[in-house]
């Protein structure tokens, strides 16, 4: 195992910059997943870390030691890919231990590791198969076994659940992070889905543009997101946000909305921002509840989704559309007025220019 320290890493392709100025530390150990839209320089890092990709300027540091111009083979990483990347004439047993074999290892010493990993990833019934032989699920446990025989200082995962259906991802979800409790090898995992990202993260980092918008630990950034774009990206469904205008007087910080409906500001005395300043006022679906007539802010119901454990509710405020789940059942309708009150400790208020949080510190 080894720690990862990427020191302000830039890569370009002629004169368009993919990544501009990245610096991300991740400890011995760690689980950190790279999250953020298509396009944001995610993939392009994982592979200037596992040197596919040349780095146009900065450093990455695998067990301390710069690794820039140090081949793939010698970095002691192992990398488990989107399409499972399995040699279709092979058996599982054999494209597991290719590497091994490869590098003129002990048959002994193969056999061994080749058991081992198929032991972590119950694959001892199939490594006599072909990958044509086997469902999605156990060619990714196959590309993750062909990784683990390694026993390298890094993994490296790109995107590797992204060919699964629903269902089988939640379940791959659940044995990649038991397979890292039980290896506890460093690993970056890279991902569009911020579910994955929440779920299976010690360290979040949160792209956009080629730079790092924020990282910490999935609560952290879910509960004190540092600009608009995370608040909205991390949680799903996504944050609300209602555009309106700070107000500071006599009777403390609040918000007032276009219909000049006001509610205490969130932070109390840890808020930053002046009277009359635009902002955007943030409430996660999850912390609004059902108040009577002049409480909280009257919207329209536009449609409503039971699922069973939760009921879902789209709504609209003035030109703000709202999502709120309850964990009750209500017999909400179409075209009905509900009264939303937000828990006021756990509201979020931005810069309406910036995107910036106005939380002080």
């Amino acid at each position: 195992m080894a720690s990862v320290q990427i020191r302000a890493v830039k890569k370009q392709f002629g004169s368009t910059q993919i990544i501009r100025g990245v610096d991300i530390d991740i400890a011995d150990g760690e689980f950190t997943v790279l999250v953020g839209p298509s396009g944001c320089g995610k993939s392009t890092l994982l592979r200037m870390l596992a040197g596919l990709e040349e780095i146009s300027g900065g450093e990455i540091l695998i067990g301390g030691t710069v690794v820039n111009n140090v081949q793939p083979k010698d970095r002691d990483i192992a990398m488990v890919f989107q399409n499972y990347a399995l040699y279709p004439h092979m058996t599982v047993r054999d494209n597991m231990a290719f590497s091994l074999t490869l590098a003129k290892k002990e048959k002994s010493f193969v056999e061994e590791r080749v058991k081992k990993a198929a032991d972590i990833l119950g694959l001892n019934q199939l490594l006599d198969r072909f990958p044509r032989q086997l469902s999605g699920g156990q060619r990714q446990r196959v590309a993750m076994g062909r990784a683990i025989v390694r026993d390298p200082q890094v993994f490296l995962f790109d995107e590797p659940l992204s060919n699964l259906d629903a269902k089988l991802r939640v379940q791959m979800r659940t044995e990649i992070k038991e397979l890292h409790q039980r290896l506890k090898t460093t690993s970056v995992y890279v991902t569009h889905d911020q579910i994955e990202a929440m779920t299976m993260a010690d360290q979040i980092v949160v792209m956009r543009d080629g730079l790092v918008e924020q990282r910490g630990r999935p609560l952290d950034l879910y509960d004190h997101p540092a600009n608009l774009f995370v608040a909205g990206f991390i949680g799903s469904p996504s944050m609300n946000f209602i555009p309106a205008t700070l107000r500071k007087g006599g009777n403390g910080a609040e918000v007032e909305f276009a219909d000049g409906t006001r509610l205490p500001a969130p932070y109390g005395s840890n808020l930053e921002g002046n009277d009359g300043q635009k902002v955007t006022y943030g409430v996660r679906p999850e912390h609004l509840s059902i108040g009577g007539a002049g409480q909280g802010i009257a919207t329209k119901v536009i449609v409503v989704e039971p699922t069973g454990a939760d009921t879902e509710v789209f709504s609209r405020f003035g030109d703000a559309s709202l999502t709120s789940i309850f964990r009750e059942r209500h017999n909400f309708g179409a075209g009905d007025t509900i009264h939303l009150v937000p828990d006021h400790t756990r509201t979020h208020l931005f810069d309406a220019e910036s995107g910036k949080t106005l939380a002080r510190g």
